[in-house]
């Protein structure tokens, strides 16, 4: 039986086309953080799966890819439920081993710590457009800084890096989970039904006002709190969704919201507009919801029409290093959609600028040893003086070899003959 040749489902092989924009949109975005002073670092693509499994990764903890204990540790017969058979799983994001990394490294660390972070994760979704089972997330996280300066370094550090990479008109929508909670306290849903009541309303894009109140209703939610729930969205929608929203939601929400959260806001986007450098809009948005259960103020999307879809987001996290070390630390993070957007650069026909010129030695077969020596004396010069030199042998189709290399950018194409 033959080998299969197709990579898992969920997962894909990446043709030096594709690879070539994620270099270059890995390279953008690792020199626009730093100009922001992001400090890179790595962490290990597995985790204990208790890290992973506890109760802050929301719908992600039901993805894990779980690894079974090996060896001697294996004993599956002996095996009660889950836990005596799995001891790690492979990392679903990449804030969960930030916040282990910190914990175990804070002594060496500066504070506030500036981290970007790079790499592969898993989750076992369902495959789509745009969504796989193994893809790259890219974050930037600041840690050990309590005031909005956090969120405003990085909503100004990755909306310059979308900007430098050709992206115009997309929208930053923000929030605050705080908002969300006194909207429902003030509407009258009890604290543990909050949960149910956000899963709800983050339908809100696709179902829209009438879907979430028909979904609060089969709840069993009494009428009154869903209207007066509701109520609040439409007031904000016509005070508008930037600064008088704001305003009108903590206008209305007195005794309910701390009075920090709108003085936080309107800071963030004050100060966000007064030195922006890419197009777009920072709006306030109530029905943001993001679906981490860490999250403990601000959170953040990054939505773009040409997707129709988010394309990154964060938020607030205050809570999640006490998790590891028993004593809390403010942390703040934003993550780009990497994945969509190199597949909408693909999709735009865009093309890698500033490239090397690239030059193609073509040699034929049985060309002399004495010579080649020459050729590749050549090439090496070539490449000292910046070029990017193929040397290969010439096929015997030569047109159909030369016309592949032509579409991938080797503008000069060198023969050398056997004469």
């Amino acid at each position: 039986m033959a080998l299969s040749k197709k990579p898992v489902n969920g997962m894909k092989d990446i043709l030096p086309e594709e690879m070539q924009i994620r270099d270059y949109v890995q390279q953008v975005i690792k020199e626009t953080y730093r100009n922001f002073g992001f400090t890179q670092i790595e962490t290990p693509c597995m985790e204990n799966i208790a890290n992973l499994s506890s109760k802050q990764g929301g719908e992600n903890e039901k993805l894990i890819f779980k690894v079974m204990k090996r060896g001697e540790k294996l004993k599956i017969a002996e095996a009660k439920d889950e836990t005596d058979l799995v001891d790690f799983g492979m990392r679903y994001d990449l804030t969960v081993p930030l916040v282990r990394y910190y914990s175990n490294n804070a002594n060496d660390l500066p504070s506030p710590f500036k981290a970007l972070q790079m790499g592969n994760v898993w989750r076992a979704d369902r495959p789509q457009r745009g969504r796989y089972r193994q893809f790259m997330q890219c974050d930037i996280d600041i840690i050990g800084e309590p005031s909005n300066l956090a969120e405003i370094e990085l909503i100004l550090a990755t909306t310059t890096t979308i900007g430098k990479l050709g992206f115009k008109n997309f929208e930053i929508r923000i929030n605050e989970r705080r908002i969300l909670k006194a909207m429902a306290a003030y509407s009258g849903f009890a604290e543990e039904d909050y949960d149910t009541v956000f899963i709800i309303l983050d339908k809100m894009d696709k179902i829209g006002l009438d879907g979430v109140a028909e979904e609060l209703a089969k709840e069993g939610y009494a009428k009154e709190s869903i209207d007066k729930y509701l109520g609040l969205f439409k007031g904000v929608e016509e005070a508008g969704n930037g600064i008088d929203g704001i305003c009108y939601i903590a206008k209305t929400l007195e005794g309910f919201l701390e009075e920090d959260v709108e003085k936080n806001l309107l800071e963030i986007i004050n100060s966000v507009n007064a030195a922006k450098q890419a197009d777009f809009k920072l709006v306030f948005d109530p029905t943001l919801v993001r679906g981490m259960s860490y999250y403990t103020g601000t959170i953040f999307e990054i939505a773009m029409p040409e997707l129709g879809a988010a394309c990154g987001g964060g938020g607030r996290y205050d809570k999640m290093v006490g998790k590891f070390t028993g004593q809390d630390v403010p942390a703040c993070g934003f993550s780009i959609g990497f994945e969509r957007i190199v597949l909408l650069l693909m999709e735009s026909g865009f093309t890698v600028p500033m490239q090397r010129p690239k030059v193609a030695y073509l040699i034929e077969k049985g060309y002399p040893a004495d010579k080649l020596v020459d050729v590749i004396a050549k090439a090496q010069e070539e490449r000292q003086a910046g070029k990017q030199v193929l040397v290969v042998r010439m096929n015997k189709n030569k047109k159909f070899q030369k016309e592949k290399l032509a579409a991938e950018g080797y503008k000069d194409i060198v023969e050398f003959f056997n004469n």
